[in-house]
């Protein structure tokens, strides 16, 4: 057996160990903005039509990354300017691709709960898929396109029981 002289072994030491806590940090510049851990803060607006009419539309919402690349989240939006008023209340899961060099790639899943005025109230599930653009250091401008189903939907009173429609968002990464 080689012994290696006390100083040579206690470098070697030092080394593994560096190497070892380094293992995480550079798990963490892959993922980024989008590693385990992290939390966006993001807000949306637009304009929306439903029910025939059209409407200003603002929402807030929060993810939280559970692994690299994976969020849960909850977010809430103002459908104003037009009868009826509601909001919407939605969970969702979200995977970005957080390996892609410029782009990264998103696709996630949702429920979504509408709170409608003088009627009753909506359930519906969906999907998203799109791609972040980063905007600076911890921040990103999103774009993409949902698909939305609602569950129970009687055509004559809500026109369309699924809608496809595009959504831009703009995050901040903490």
């Amino acid at each position: 057996m080689m012994s290696l002289p006390m100083n040579a072994f206690a470098r070697t030491i030092v080394a593994l160990a560096a190497f070892a806590c380094a293992l995480p940090a550079q798990a963490q510049q892959v993922a980024g903005a989008f590693s385990q851990g992290r939390t966006h803060l993001y807000v949306s607006g637009g304009a929306g039509s439903s029910f025939g009419e059209s409407y200003v539309v603002i929402g807030a919402g929060v993810d939280y990354f559970l692994l690299d690349g994976l969020s849960a989240g909850l977010a809430f939006e103002s459908w104003s300017g037009a009868d009826p008023g509601f909001t919407k209340i939605t969970p969702s899961v979200r995977y970005v691709f957080y390996g892609m060099q410029t782009v990264k790639p998103y696709v996630g899943a949702f429920y979504r709960r509408t709170y409608l005025e003088r009627l009753e109230d909506l359930d519906s599930f969906g999907a998203r898929a799109g791609a972040y653009l980063q905007a600076g250091r911890n921040s990103y401008i999103g774009a993409g396109v949902v698909y939305e189903s609602y569950v129970d939907c009687e055509t004559g009173i809500y026109r369309e029981c699924d809608s496809t429609y595009g959504e831009i968002s703009f995050t901040i990464a903490f």
